[in-house]
């Protein structure tokens, strides 16, 4: 499969270790996170599922060693109507940023789990389709080069300024979404 992830990420993923796989994932997670987060809490039902994605983006950043209940986690967030298969797919903005938010979730606790790059690189395709989706819809927006950026940065396995940038890239990518549906229900 071709992976939006760039060249020299996907191989710093493979060279770089469990950790380097770990801290990557951890970013990936949590600039997805206030698009899980921010558009679900709230909604009946749903406090369990928010209070998972919560605790295991916490989890992530604890990337010296892997997370003992990654794969029960991960098995739990598939069963998160997200990532149930729907006869119609997804037609709502709410459920597109969310169903991204889930799969890069998914695949940073199942990389997370097993210092696996290629569950690595899925978490950072799905990210990066996501912010391409973010870019159409958001006029100048550039939210997929960031994304980039950031990959980068966080598959150098410097954790310094990650988690920093990681928040504000997410906070930043929910304003853009809140915004694009405050539009639609004009």
């Amino acid at each position: 499969m071709k992976t939006l992830v760039a060249e020299d990420v996907v191989e710093e993923l493979q060279t770089g270790g469990d950790g380097a796989v770990r801290l990557y994932v951890a970013a990936c997670a949590e600039r997805m996170a206030p698009l899980f987060i921010g558009l679900r809490t709230g909604e009946a039902g749903r406090e369990v599922d928010v209070d998972l994605y919560k605790e295991s983006v916490v989890d992530l950043w604890k990337t010296d060693r892997p997370l003992s209940d990654a794969a029960e986690r991960a098995r739990l967030l598939e069963g998160f109507p997200e990532l149930e298969p729907a006869e119609d797919g997804i037609t709502d903005i709410v459920g597109t940023y969310t169903f991204f938010a889930c799969l890069v979730l998914r695949y940073a606790l199942l990389a997370n789990g097993s210092g696996n790059a290629d569950h690595a690189v899925s978490c950072g395709h799905a990210a990066l389709t996501a912010m391409g989706m973010l870019d159409q819809n958001a006029a100048g927006a550039a939210f997929q080069t960031d994304e980039q950026r950031l990959q980068a940065l966080s598959a150098s396995g410097n954790a310094v300024g990650i988690w920093d940038a990681s928040m504000a890239a997410g906070r930043e990518r929910l304003r853009a979404v809140l915004s694009r549906i405050a539009k639609e229900t004009r």
